[in-house]
């Protein structure tokens, strides 16, 4: 059962997987929210002000990927940046209205794909699929 478990994670956790999620998931946002900055975005939506550098690793690229994806991010208005005030070199990146918008936008469309995905399931399944896979995320070998 580990090791079933463990491959249907290994497809579900590759990058390739979710890059093709997340194209799917920003088609027609904009130029600037893609499969790229998706990431950026969600994590910012999940964790609050962050810079660049405490973003990173939520993210899983470097300081300097964050910081290119965030300027487009803020180019259209889903991000900005404000000074830290622990750290007055430093500075956040914090979410606009625009962006949680974006990021309420692309949550539903995620809901929706997921829950598409289930519709064929039998009555029941889908459900204790959600409760099981939340508690495993949560007491499983990940924490």
């Amino acid at each position: 059962m580990g090791h079933e478990i463990g491959e249907a994670l290994g497809v579900l956790l590759r990058r390739t997987t979710r890059t093709q999620l997340h194209r799917r998931l920003t088609e027609g946002m904009g130029e600037a929210l893609d499969e790229t900055t998706y990431p950026v975005l969600s994590a910012l939506a999940r964790t609050g002000p962050r810079s660049a550098a405490d973003l990173a690793p939520e993210v899983g690229i470097d300081r300097s990927g964050v910081t290119r994806r965030a300027s487009r991010l803020e180019e259209a208005g889903l991000v900005r940046r404000e000074p830290d005030p622990d750290d007055r070199r430093a500075q956040l990146l914090v979410l606009t209205d625009r962006g949680r918008d974006a990021v309420a936008e692309l949550r539903t469309r995620l809901a929706d794909r997921i829950t598409a995905g289930l519709a064929t399931w039998p009555p029941g399944e889908a459900e204790a699929f959600a409760r099981h896979l939340r508690r495993f995320a949560l007491e499983g070998p990940f924490g």
